[in-house]
Protein backbone atom coordinates (compact mmCIF):
# COMPACT_ATOMS: atom_id res chain seq x y z
CA UNK A 1 0.00 0.00 0.00
CA UNK A 2 1.20 3.57 -0.84
CA UNK A 3 0.67 6.90 0.73
CA UNK A 4 1.26 10.55 0.35
CA UNK A 5 4.60 12.31 1.35
CA UNK A 6 2.85 14.52 3.81
CA UNK A 7 1.41 11.19 5.20
CA UNK A 8 5.05 9.23 4.99
CA UNK A 9 6.49 12.33 6.72
CA UNK A 10 4.38 12.62 9.60
CA UNK A 11 5.00 8.73 10.15
CA UNK A 12 8.66 9.51 10.08
CA UNK A 13 8.65 12.35 12.23
CA UNK A 14 6.40 10.14 15.07
CA UNK A 15 9.24 8.78 15.23
CA UNK A 16 12.01 11.12 15.94
CA UNK A 17 13.27 11.52 12.22
CA UNK A 18 13.79 15.14 11.18
CA UNK A 19 12.04 16.33 8.48
CA UNK A 20 10.68 19.74 7.55
CA UNK A 21 7.42 21.70 9.04
CA UNK A 22 4.93 21.35 6.67
CA UNK A 23 0.99 21.05 6.43
CA UNK A 24 -1.45 19.32 3.94
CA UNK A 25 -4.32 21.44 2.30
CA UNK A 26 -7.47 19.96 0.38
CA UNK A 27 -8.28 23.48 -0.81
CA UNK A 28 -6.79 27.09 -2.16
CA UNK A 29 -7.76 28.42 1.01
CA UNK A 30 -6.42 25.75 3.43
CA UNK A 31 -2.90 26.08 1.45
CA UNK A 32 -2.79 30.09 2.05
CA UNK A 33 -3.99 28.95 5.94
CA UNK A 34 -1.23 26.32 5.96
CA UNK A 35 1.49 28.76 4.41
CA UNK A 36 0.69 31.77 6.86
CA UNK A 37 0.47 29.04 9.68
CA UNK A 38 3.85 27.53 8.99
CA UNK A 39 5.11 31.39 8.53
CA UNK A 40 8.05 31.16 5.87
CA UNK A 41 9.42 33.41 4.19
CA UNK A 42 9.92 30.82 1.83
CA UNK A 43 7.41 27.90 1.52
CA UNK A 44 7.04 24.97 -0.96
CA UNK A 45 4.39 23.70 -2.70
CA UNK A 46 3.92 20.07 -3.70
CA UNK A 47 1.20 18.32 -5.50
CA UNK A 48 0.70 15.03 -3.87
CA UNK A 49 -0.10 12.00 -5.88
CA UNK A 50 1.27 8.34 -5.75
CA UNK A 51 4.10 9.13 -8.84
CA UNK A 52 7.73 9.97 -8.42
CA UNK A 53 8.83 12.84 -10.66
CA UNK A 54 6.58 15.68 -9.49
CA UNK A 55 9.07 18.65 -9.71
CA UNK A 56 9.55 17.83 -13.60
CA UNK A 57 5.76 17.55 -14.36
CA UNK A 58 5.22 21.26 -12.81
CA UNK A 59 4.32 19.55 -9.32
CA UNK A 60 6.51 20.90 -6.81
CA UNK A 61 7.18 24.95 -6.44
CA UNK A 62 9.20 27.19 -3.93
CA UNK A 63 7.39 30.26 -3.73
CA UNK A 64 8.52 33.39 -1.41
CA UNK A 65 4.82 35.11 -0.88
CA UNK A 66 1.47 33.98 0.25
CA UNK A 67 -0.14 35.17 -2.89
CA UNK A 68 2.45 32.97 -4.81
CA UNK A 69 1.35 29.99 -2.52
CA UNK A 70 -2.51 30.93 -3.48
CA UNK A 71 -1.54 31.40 -7.23
CA UNK A 72 0.39 27.91 -6.90
CA UNK A 73 -2.53 26.25 -5.05
CA UNK A 74 -4.93 26.99 -7.59
CA UNK A 75 -2.45 26.03 -10.52
CA UNK A 76 -2.25 23.01 -9.17
CA UNK A 77 -5.42 21.70 -7.42
CA UNK A 78 -7.71 19.98 -10.05
CA UNK A 79 -4.89 19.74 -12.59
CA UNK A 80 -3.50 16.34 -14.43
CA UNK A 81 -0.04 15.84 -13.57
CA UNK A 82 1.95 14.05 -15.76
CA UNK A 83 4.93 12.21 -14.70
CA UNK A 84 6.93 9.37 -15.94
CA UNK A 85 5.62 7.25 -13.73
CA UNK A 86 1.74 8.27 -14.57
CA UNK A 87 1.45 7.52 -18.20
CA UNK A 88 0.70 9.94 -20.59
CA UNK A 89 -3.24 10.83 -19.03
CA UNK A 90 -1.67 11.63 -15.63
CA UNK A 91 -3.06 11.87 -12.02
CA UNK A 92 -5.79 14.57 -11.17
CA UNK A 93 -4.17 16.59 -8.30
CA UNK A 94 -6.64 16.85 -5.08
CA UNK A 95 -4.52 17.12 -2.51
CA UNK A 96 -1.50 19.48 -1.62
CA UNK A 97 1.78 20.08 1.11
CA UNK A 98 2.53 23.24 1.87
CA UNK A 99 6.35 22.92 3.76
CA UNK A 100 8.88 25.25 5.19
CA UNK A 101 11.49 25.65 2.43
CA UNK A 102 15.19 24.44 3.40
CA UNK A 103 18.61 26.10 2.61
CA UNK A 104 20.22 23.46 0.71
CA UNK A 105 24.13 22.85 0.86
CA UNK A 106 24.01 18.88 -0.54
CA UNK A 107 21.30 16.49 -1.95
CA UNK A 108 21.83 12.82 -1.14
CA UNK A 109 19.90 9.76 -1.35
CA UNK A 110 18.81 7.18 0.86
CA UNK A 111 16.61 4.11 0.94
CA UNK A 112 15.72 0.74 2.71
CA UNK A 113 13.77 -2.09 1.29
CA UNK A 114 13.51 -5.59 1.94
CA UNK A 115 16.28 -7.51 0.01
CA UNK A 116 14.92 -10.86 -0.96
CA UNK A 117 18.31 -12.06 -1.66
CA UNK A 118 20.06 -12.05 1.61
CA UNK A 119 16.37 -11.57 3.63
CA UNK A 120 17.14 -8.58 5.19
CA UNK A 121 16.63 -4.85 5.66
CA UNK A 122 18.98 -3.25 2.92
CA UNK A 123 19.57 0.45 3.02
CA UNK A 124 21.16 1.60 -0.24
CA UNK A 125 23.06 5.25 -0.28
CA UNK A 126 24.31 8.04 -2.79
CA UNK A 127 25.75 11.20 -3.00
CA UNK A 128 23.91 11.86 -6.42
CA UNK A 129 20.09 12.53 -4.40
CA UNK A 130 18.06 14.13 -6.44
CA UNK A 131 18.10 12.71 -9.49
CA UNK A 132 16.14 9.15 -10.80
CA UNK A 133 17.88 6.25 -8.81
CA UNK A 134 17.16 3.87 -12.08
CA UNK A 135 19.43 6.71 -14.22
CA UNK A 136 22.04 6.74 -11.37
CA UNK A 137 22.50 2.77 -11.37
CA UNK A 138 22.52 3.21 -14.96
CA UNK A 139 25.22 5.58 -15.85
CA UNK A 140 27.11 5.96 -12.03
CA UNK A 141 26.72 2.40 -10.84
CA UNK A 142 29.88 3.40 -8.49
CA UNK A 143 27.63 5.56 -6.88
CA UNK A 144 25.24 3.49 -5.11
CA UNK A 145 26.42 1.54 -2.11
CA UNK A 146 24.24 -1.15 -0.41
CA UNK A 147 24.45 -2.22 3.14
CA UNK A 148 22.22 -4.74 4.75
CA UNK A 149 21.38 -5.22 8.45
CA UNK A 150 21.56 -8.90 10.50
CA UNK A 151 17.98 -9.12 11.61
CA UNK A 152 19.23 -11.53 14.11
CA UNK A 153 22.20 -8.35 15.86
CA UNK A 154 19.84 -5.79 14.55
CA UNK A 155 21.29 -2.23 14.16
CA UNK A 156 24.64 -1.60 15.17
CA UNK A 157 26.24 2.02 15.37
CA UNK A 158 28.59 0.68 12.80
CA UNK A 159 25.80 0.90 9.83
CA UNK A 160 25.34 3.88 10.36
CA UNK A 161 28.93 4.67 10.44
CA UNK A 162 29.25 3.07 7.26
CA UNK A 163 26.41 4.62 5.44
CA UNK A 164 27.32 8.42 6.70
CA UNK A 165 30.95 7.72 5.25
CA UNK A 166 29.47 6.45 1.82
CA UNK A 167 27.80 9.69 2.05
CA UNK A 168 30.76 12.08 2.32
CA UNK A 169 29.68 13.02 5.86
CA UNK A 170 31.91 13.84 8.74
CA UNK A 171 31.55 14.83 12.15
CA UNK A 172 28.58 15.81 13.40
CA UNK A 173 26.81 15.20 10.30
CA UNK A 174 28.21 11.63 10.48
CA UNK A 175 26.76 11.69 14.06
CA UNK A 176 23.60 13.34 12.95
CA UNK A 177 22.98 10.37 9.61
CA UNK A 178 23.93 7.71 12.21
CA UNK A 179 21.22 8.33 14.53
CA UNK A 180 18.71 8.97 11.47
CA UNK A 181 19.72 5.02 10.32
CA UNK A 182 18.79 3.49 13.60
CA UNK A 183 15.37 5.49 13.59
CA UNK A 184 14.64 4.56 9.82
CA UNK A 185 15.21 0.91 10.96
CA UNK A 186 12.75 1.14 13.66
CA UNK A 187 9.98 2.57 11.67
CA UNK A 188 10.79 0.57 8.47
CA UNK A 189 10.22 -2.67 11.04
CA UNK A 190 7.41 -1.35 13.17
CA UNK A 191 4.78 -0.24 10.66
CA UNK A 192 5.80 -3.23 8.38
CA UNK A 193 7.41 -0.96 5.29
CA UNK A 194 8.13 -2.42 2.24
CA UNK A 195 9.79 -0.15 1.12
CA UNK A 196 11.16 4.16 2.51
CA UNK A 197 12.68 6.43 -0.22
CA UNK A 198 14.31 9.82 1.05
CA UNK A 199 15.36 11.53 -2.29
CA UNK A 200 16.51 13.67 -1.73
CA UNK A 201 17.83 13.16 1.92
CA UNK A 202 19.76 16.84 2.42
CA UNK A 203 22.50 18.72 4.26
CA UNK A 204 21.29 22.26 4.92
CA UNK A 205 23.72 25.37 5.15
CA UNK A 206 23.03 25.36 8.89
CA UNK A 207 24.64 21.81 8.74
CA UNK A 208 21.51 20.05 9.42
CA UNK A 209 20.42 16.65 7.98
CA UNK A 210 16.76 16.68 6.48
CA UNK A 211 14.60 14.16 5.15
CA UNK A 212 13.42 16.38 2.46
CA UNK A 213 11.37 13.69 0.76
CA UNK A 214 9.68 10.50 1.51
CA UNK A 215 8.09 7.75 -0.16
CA UNK A 216 7.19 4.72 1.65
CA UNK A 217 4.87 1.77 0.85
CA UNK A 218 3.69 -0.65 3.73
CA UNK A 219 3.67 -4.84 2.92
CA UNK A 220 -0.19 -5.50 2.17
CA UNK A 221 0.07 -8.71 4.29
CA UNK A 222 0.99 -6.77 7.38
CA UNK A 223 -1.85 -3.74 6.85
CA UNK A 224 -4.00 -6.31 9.64
CA UNK A 225 -1.66 -5.03 12.25
CA UNK A 226 -2.04 -1.59 11.53
CA UNK A 227 -5.59 0.07 11.24
CA UNK A 228 -4.41 3.52 11.33
CA UNK A 229 -1.98 2.67 8.32
CA UNK A 230 -4.93 1.43 6.48
CA UNK A 231 -6.71 4.52 7.31
CA UNK A 232 -4.42 6.59 5.09
CA UNK A 233 -5.38 4.67 2.08
CA UNK A 234 -6.24 7.05 -0.92
CA UNK A 235 -9.05 5.09 -2.81
CA UNK A 236 -8.43 8.24 -5.57
CA UNK A 237 -4.97 6.79 -6.35
CA UNK A 238 -5.97 3.36 -6.82
CA UNK A 239 -7.07 1.77 -10.19
CA UNK A 240 -11.15 1.07 -9.83
CA UNK A 241 -10.72 -2.40 -11.17
CA UNK A 242 -8.05 -3.48 -8.66
CA UNK A 243 -10.15 -1.78 -5.87
CA UNK A 244 -12.60 -3.80 -6.96
CA UNK A 245 -10.45 -6.94 -7.70
CA UNK A 246 -9.25 -6.28 -4.01
CA UNK A 247 -12.82 -6.75 -2.63
CA UNK A 248 -12.65 -10.36 -3.41
CA UNK A 249 -9.14 -10.77 -2.83
CA UNK A 250 -7.98 -11.49 -6.04
CA UNK A 251 -4.68 -10.43 -7.12
CA UNK A 252 -5.15 -8.11 -9.99
CA UNK A 253 -2.59 -5.90 -11.81
CA UNK A 254 -3.99 -4.28 -15.18
CA UNK A 255 -1.69 -4.14 -17.82
CA UNK A 256 -2.50 -2.83 -21.53
CA UNK A 257 -2.57 -5.52 -23.67
CA UNK A 258 -6.10 -6.75 -25.15
CA UNK A 259 -6.03 -10.62 -23.60
CA UNK A 260 -7.43 -10.79 -20.63
CA UNK A 261 -6.56 -13.63 -18.42
CA UNK A 262 -7.57 -15.79 -15.38
CA UNK A 263 -5.80 -18.12 -13.96
CA UNK A 264 -4.81 -19.74 -10.69
CA UNK A 265 -1.44 -19.52 -9.28
CA UNK A 266 0.79 -16.56 -9.82
CA UNK A 267 3.21 -18.79 -11.32
CA UNK A 268 1.01 -20.18 -13.88
CA UNK A 269 -0.71 -17.03 -14.26
CA UNK A 270 3.19 -15.25 -15.45
CA UNK A 271 3.62 -18.29 -17.60
CA UNK A 272 0.59 -17.41 -19.51
CA UNK A 273 0.96 -13.84 -20.11
CA UNK A 274 4.54 -15.01 -21.35
CA UNK A 275 2.71 -17.68 -23.76
CA UNK A 276 0.19 -14.92 -25.13
CA UNK A 277 3.44 -12.43 -26.12
CA UNK A 278 5.23 -15.36 -27.63
CA UNK A 279 2.22 -15.53 -30.06
CA UNK A 280 2.43 -11.95 -30.55
CA UNK A 281 -0.10 -10.07 -28.82
CA UNK A 282 -0.29 -8.63 -24.99
CA UNK A 283 -1.74 -9.50 -21.93
CA UNK A 284 -4.87 -7.01 -20.40
CA UNK A 285 -3.95 -8.40 -16.70
CA UNK A 286 -2.73 -10.34 -14.54
CA UNK A 287 -5.15 -12.32 -12.63
CA UNK A 288 -4.74 -15.14 -10.09
CA UNK A 289 -8.12 -16.22 -8.54
CA UNK A 290 -6.06 -18.27 -6.14
CA UNK A 291 -6.29 -22.20 -5.48
CA UNK A 292 -9.66 -22.31 -3.05
CA UNK A 293 -11.58 -20.04 -5.16
CA UNK A 294 -15.65 -20.16 -5.35
CA UNK A 295 -17.75 -19.95 -8.01
CA UNK A 296 -18.75 -16.30 -6.50
CA UNK A 297 -14.90 -15.55 -6.35
CA UNK A 298 -14.42 -17.05 -10.02
CA UNK A 299 -17.42 -14.44 -11.44
CA UNK A 300 -16.40 -11.85 -9.96
CA UNK A 301 -13.27 -12.06 -11.66
CA UNK A 302 -14.67 -12.82 -15.16
CA UNK A 303 -17.27 -9.56 -14.78
CA UNK A 304 -13.63 -7.36 -13.29
CA UNK A 305 -12.00 -8.91 -16.74
CA UNK A 306 -14.94 -8.18 -18.90
CA UNK A 307 -15.15 -4.35 -17.33
CA UNK A 308 -11.79 -3.30 -19.21
CA UNK A 309 -12.61 -1.67 -22.83
CA UNK A 310 -9.21 -2.99 -23.90
CA UNK A 311 -9.66 -6.76 -23.65
CA UNK A 312 -11.21 -8.30 -27.11
CA UNK A 313 -10.40 -12.13 -25.63
CA UNK A 314 -10.33 -13.96 -22.30
CA UNK A 315 -7.76 -17.09 -22.18
CA UNK A 316 -8.75 -18.54 -18.95
CA UNK A 317 -6.32 -20.93 -17.94
CA UNK A 318 -7.05 -23.41 -14.65
CA UNK A 319 -4.73 -26.23 -13.65
CA UNK A 320 -7.26 -28.01 -10.75
CA UNK A 321 -5.38 -28.91 -7.95
CA UNK A 322 -6.85 -27.38 -4.76
CA UNK A 323 -9.41 -24.97 -7.44
CA UNK A 324 -12.02 -27.85 -9.21
CA UNK A 325 -12.50 -27.66 -12.60
CA UNK A 326 -16.29 -27.83 -12.31
CA UNK A 327 -15.95 -24.67 -9.90
CA UNK A 328 -14.24 -22.61 -12.36
CA UNK A 329 -16.46 -23.97 -15.06
CA UNK A 330 -19.45 -22.69 -13.31
CA UNK A 331 -18.29 -19.19 -12.61
CA UNK A 332 -17.30 -18.86 -16.21
CA UNK A 333 -20.98 -19.58 -16.97
CA UNK A 334 -22.75 -17.54 -14.56
CA UNK A 335 -20.66 -14.47 -15.71
CA UNK A 336 -20.50 -15.16 -19.05
CA UNK A 337 -24.59 -14.97 -18.61
CA UNK A 338 -24.85 -12.19 -16.66
CA UNK A 339 -22.00 -9.63 -18.38
CA UNK A 340 -23.34 -10.70 -21.63
CA UNK A 341 -19.72 -12.50 -22.65
CA UNK A 342 -19.34 -10.12 -26.24
CA UNK A 343 -15.81 -11.15 -26.86
CA UNK A 344 -13.73 -14.55 -27.83
CA UNK A 345 -13.38 -16.87 -24.59
CA UNK A 346 -10.90 -20.02 -25.23
CA UNK A 347 -10.64 -22.01 -21.96
CA UNK A 348 -7.98 -24.50 -21.07
CA UNK A 349 -8.79 -26.39 -17.99
CA UNK A 350 -6.78 -29.32 -16.03
CA UNK A 351 -6.99 -30.94 -13.10
CA UNK A 352 -9.45 -32.45 -10.48
CA UNK A 353 -13.21 -32.88 -11.97
CA UNK A 354 -11.97 -31.66 -15.54
CA UNK A 355 -14.16 -33.54 -17.17
CA UNK A 356 -17.00 -32.22 -15.38
CA UNK A 357 -15.62 -29.08 -15.84
CA UNK A 358 -15.54 -29.46 -19.66
CA UNK A 359 -19.17 -30.85 -19.78
CA UNK A 360 -21.05 -27.54 -18.12
CA UNK A 361 -18.92 -25.95 -20.63
CA UNK A 362 -19.98 -27.64 -23.19
CA UNK A 363 -23.53 -27.74 -21.97
CA UNK A 364 -23.92 -23.93 -21.60
CA UNK A 365 -24.57 -22.95 -24.80
CA UNK A 366 -21.71 -20.05 -25.18
CA UNK A 367 -19.49 -19.99 -28.07
CA UNK A 368 -16.45 -21.42 -25.63
CA UNK A 369 -13.34 -22.70 -26.81
CA UNK A 370 -11.36 -25.42 -25.56
CA UNK A 371 -7.80 -25.14 -25.89
CA UNK A 372 -6.01 -29.02 -25.59
CA UNK A 373 -3.06 -27.79 -23.64
CA UNK A 374 -1.44 -23.89 -23.09
CA UNK A 375 0.13 -23.42 -26.07
CA UNK A 376 -2.97 -24.63 -28.05
CA UNK A 377 -5.14 -22.44 -25.83
CA UNK A 378 -2.95 -19.45 -26.75
CA UNK A 379 -2.96 -19.85 -30.16
CA UNK A 380 -6.30 -20.23 -30.74
CA UNK A 381 -6.67 -16.66 -28.08
CA UNK A 382 -4.56 -14.65 -30.20
CA UNK A 383 -6.27 -15.86 -33.58
CA UNK A 384 -9.12 -15.05 -32.40
CA UNK A 385 -8.73 -11.96 -31.46
CA UNK A 386 -7.03 -10.91 -34.54
CA UNK A 387 -10.36 -12.26 -36.63
CA UNK A 388 -8.16 -15.72 -37.58
CA UNK A 389 -10.66 -17.99 -35.85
Amino acid sequence: MNIHEYQAKEILRGFGAPVPRGLPAFSVDEAVKAAEQIGGPVWVVKAQIHAGGRGKGGGVNVVKSIEEVRQEAERMLGMSLVTHQTGPHGRLVRRLYIEDGSAIERELYLSALVDRESSRVAFIASTEGGMDIEAVAKNMPDKIETFTIDPAAGFSPYVGLEIATALKLNNDQAKQCGKLIQTLYGAFLATDMSLLEINPLVVTKEGRIVCLDAKINFDDNALFRHPDIQGLRDPDEEDPIEREAAKYDLSYVKLDGSIGCMVNGAGLAMATMDIIKLYGEEPANFLDVGGGASREKVTAAFKIILSDPNVKGILVNIFGGIMRCDIIAEGIVAAAHEAKLSVPLVVRLEGTNVELGKKILAESGLPIVSGSDLADAAQKIVAAVRGKA
